[in-house]
């Protein structure tokens, strides 16, 4: 107990595993919560006056419990024996040899198979903050810097298993980024430049990081430095698949901020049951090609080169089918090939992985065959660039059997005729049972026992049985071992140097296994970089060929990108709506066109659950996919192209923070109208419902005005209930008006779900309660209150006309353009900026004048 305790006070924060005998053991605390999670008995025993608690398991299920530690958000320190118990007299000396965390494990059951498990470091800089993941199964290293609002989406994308944040930073990072992410607090003398840029060149053995282009991200690679401290804390040291690292380039991808991926629900959804977008496009048959789909969905390209070149093999694919199927074919024999290689790299890799390794590898061979012989330029390059590996492929073949144990220790890894001393040692023990049978006939004939037997068990090893009837008849030289009812059993010194021969042959076989894996393992380590490779061109032939398949079974269109200010959708869809729809029925399509001089907003008025929101969403998502390199749910699409998407779509609050549905769809908007560019393209759903009706609709209007006279004239799709928006048509050019068109019926009213010109003046929410099952009174009482209303508001508008040509009478007289303050109010209005106001200035700017005006009308009474 005295060594256990003096281990577990270098890990404080770990779950220590302590290795005694053929157990992992956990003591005290560590037991309480080992045998909650694990479903394991607890029990206690008394240390001199002190009661320990105790739970443990056998030492060969870890890979069965280690996993459920780990998923439990545990970190679990593995405390091994050093030595041989056998060589000892005193207590084994033991050592920690592993900590394996949420964001650092080569664990089959922990890890995803297609999802990566990125550990993350944070750092705050001094204008910047700098992060990095790191991929400790795969070897992919990645940094970035820039606000905080720009890593929280990096957060969101990502999604690291934990995050390393420093322990003076607890507070900025909770209130910053919240507090639903697994983190662990350095100190913070590990978040220093120096060490960082130290650590870093060290591992890579460069003297400067110049030639991954991050030398110049001084915050980011703060981050990247604390990472791969964490890695030596945790006692991984066998880095070698860590080839690089890469900036994470945000000029070349997509913005997307954390509130529009939440909202298009890409790959993760707060709805029970939901399906996402990567749901529905995800047809990849690879790891590597499932954990890069999700990266281009997280990050879809601003290249109109890129995004061509990707287009062009999806449609290479649907051309040639066969090809596309030969290729997925291959693609289906290859297993893990980065994971496989990290195994490698860490020496973590059994015989049955290494076999694996070399048949995905030949696996590739028939993949780059079929590329490279393609007609088609971008996909011929990638098959050129996939690596055959021939020598690595026939030095795994000639080494290893093909069937291979996972266990090293079993034996039976390194195939006949490798190793001429192997060889020798096998025959020794394996071709035992020819030579017994020579011994047993030579004693039998010097004997005259013919019912002689020769067996082992593991007290006596090798013996002679012989029956009470021929005993007379055993030689002065044999020993006798034991008696049996019946006979006797004895040894010879012939048997006993023929069994000491064969022990010490199955040992040295073990022994000499172990040697030649091992330097199998080191030889394969020279190919890490070329594995990595292949792994990476592998999932990108993956995806293409998803898109392809997905195409072909949805009937998606090739998508146009140019570089105009554009976005022509023809016959849109919602992928995920549409595949969610029963049989009988078929997804209605709409059009959007937008520009910057003719149709810049399109205000979309319609009842509730007409369609609005969805045809948002779709026209998102087509934008999103297109730039991604997928073909798109239309008929036909052209795109200038985009590269920023803002969503402001469903009500949603945060009351754990203290704002409310309003603050928080506040945030969000703000968020857009401070970020606006001119190819940016910008999706608000019912703005301003969150606050009082004329609130809201001040707020929705100012928005809609700042947004039509930005300079950038951001492309815009606003649906709003405020049908008195639509008058902004008559004022504002660029602004059209659009309804998502209804056919009332006697008593109800059906929702066509077309996109048409013209607004809508009805809402139909009574109609909608009804459909809800909202009980008949409420519904009578609800229409007799709507038609008082409508009434009032009829008496209202009658009254207005009446009184509008006094009106204006009054106001020939009341504006007199010599009048000191109608002067004063002309020079306020020419001084205004109105392209640097925000909406909330415009509203301040707006009462003023009101004040103003109210002041000159008292003093005209």
């Amino acid at each position: 107990m005295q060594q256990y305790n003096s281990i577990k006070k270098k890990y404080p924060d770990a779950l220590l595993l302590f290795r005694v005998g053929d157990f992992y053991e956990t003591f005290g605390e560590d037991a309480v919560k080992a045998a909650r999670i694990l479903n394991i008995v607890l029990t206690n025993r008394n240390n001199g006056s002190e009661r320990t608690e105790l739970a443990g398991f056998p030492h060969h299920s870890l890979n069965t419990y280690l996993p459920k530690l780990v998923k439990a958000g545990q970190r679990v320190a593995i405390c091994d024996q050093l030595e041989d118990p056998k060589m000892t007299k005193t207590i084994v000396k033991r050592g920690v040899t592993e900590l394996v965390t949420p964001g650092v494990s080569m664990n089959d059951e922990v890890l995803q198979s297609t999802s990566n498990n990125f550990l993350c470091a944070v750092h705050f800089g001094k204008k910047l903050l700098g992060i990095s993941f790191l991929d400790v199964s795969t070897g992919e290293f990645l940094l970035a810097e820039g606000s905080a609002e720009y890593i929280d989406k990096l957060l969101q994308n990502f999604s690291p298993s934990e995050i390393l944040v420093p322990k003076n930073r607890k507070k900025d990072f909770q209130k910053q980024f919240g507090e639903d992410h697994h983190t662990f607090y350095l100190e913070d003398w590990v978040f220093k430049s120096d060490y960082a840029f130290e650590t870093l060149n060290s591992h890579f053995k460069t003297s400067s990081l110049k030639g991954f282009g991050v030398q110049q991200l001084e915050e980011g690679v703060v981050a990247a430095g604390a990472v791969l401290y964490y890695l030596g804390e945790t006692q991984h040291h066998r880095l070698q698949h860590i080839t690089g690292i890469s900036r994470i380039a945000e000029e070349e991808y997509v913005w997307m901020d954390r509130f529009t991926i939440r909202n298009l629900e890409l790959y993760h959804s707060n709805a029970q049951n939901a399906v996402t977008l990567l749901d529905i496009i995800d047809n990849t048959i690879s790891p590597m090609g499932g954990r890069m789909l999700k990266r281009w969905l997280a990050l879809p390209l601003k290249n109109a080169e890129k995004i061509r070149r990707r287009h062009q093999i999806v449609e290479y694919f649907i051309q040639n089918q066969e090809v596309m199927q030969k290729i997925r074919h291959h693609i289906k024999q290859i297993s893990d090939l980065e994971r496989l290689i990290s195994k490698v790299a860490t020496g973590k890799v059994n015989p049955r992985e290494v076999i694996q390794l070399k048949n995905s590898l030949e696996a590739v061979v028939p993949v780059k065959s079929l590329a490279a012989n393609s007609s088609h330029e971008a996909l011929q390059v990638l098959g050129e660039n996939l690596q055959s590996c021939e020598l690595l492929r026939s030095k795994i073949k000639e080494t290893l059997f093909e069937d291979a144990p996972v266990n090293i220790q079993k034996g039976h890894s390194i195939a006949d005729g490798f190793s001429e001393e192997l060889d020798e040692l096998r025959k020794i023990a394996f071709s035992g049972k020819d030579y017994l049978n020579k011994l047993l006939e030579r004693e039998a004939a010097a004997t005259g026992i013919t019912s002689l037997k020769i067996a082992s068990n593991n007290v006596f090893g090798y013996y002679i049985e012989v029956r009470n009837a021929h005993k007379e008849k055993v030689p002065e030289t044999w020993v006798r071992k034991q008696t049996l009812v019946n006979a006797e059993r004895y040894i010879t010194e012939e048997l006993k140097e023929y069994e000491a021969k064969i022990l010490g042959a199955e040992e040295k076989i073990l022994q000499l296994e172990q040697e030649i894996f091992q330097k199998l393992i080191i030889w394969i380590g020279d190919y890490i970089q070329p594995v990595q490779q292949n792994a990476q061109l592998i999932g990108q032939l993956d995806c293409l060929c998803s898109f392809a398949q997905q195409a072909m079974a949805e009937n998606y269109c090739k998508p146009e990108i140019d570089d105009s200010f554009e976005l022509d959708i023809r016959d849109g869809r919602h992928p995920v709506i549409e595949k969610q729809l029963p049989l009988s029925e078929t997804y209605v399509t709409n059009d959007v066109y937008l520009d910057r001089e003719e149709q810049q907003v399109i205000m979309i008025t319609g009842p509730n659950m007409s369609g609005k929101s969805a045809i948002l969403r779709q026209t998102a998502l087509i934008v999103l996919m297109a730039q991604m390199g997928s073909f798109v749910p239309a008929s036909k699409v052209r795109i200038g192209l985009i590269d920023k998407i803002f969503t402001r779509v469903g009500a949603s609050d945060n009351i754990s923070m203290g704002e409310s549905t309003f603050m928080v769809e506040m945030n969000e908007t703000a968020n857009i109208l401070n970020n606006l560019s001119e190819r940016s393209l910008v999706l608000l759903d019912e703005i301003g419902r969150g606050t009082s009706t004329y609130d809201g609709i001040s707020i929705a209007w100012a928005i809609t005005e700042y947004l039509h006279e930005h300079p950038a004239r951001a492309k815009t799709l606003f649906a709003t209930h405020y049908h008195e928006l639509n008058d902004m048509a008559e004022t504002f050019k660029r602004i059209k008006n659009y309804n998502v068109s209804v056919k009332e019926l006697k008593d109800n009213v059906l929702f066509l779900r077309k996109l048409v010109p013209g607004g809508s003046e009805h809402s139909f929410g009574i109609h909608v309660a009804r459909m809800a099952g909202m009980p008949q009174q409420v519904l009578h009482r609800a229409n007799k209150i709507l038609k008082k209303l409508e009434k009032s508001h009829d008496m209202q508008e009658n009254g207005k006309l009446l009184k509008k040509s006094a009106e204006e009478e009054m106001q020939l007289s009341f504006f007199n353009l010599d009048d000191p303050i109608l002067e004063e109010l002309k020079e306020e209005i020419l001084h205004t900026d109105i392209d640097t106001l925000t909406p909330v200035e415009a509203l301040m700017k707006l009462n003023e004048i009101k004040r103003m005006l109210t002041a000159k009308n008292k003093a005209k009474v």
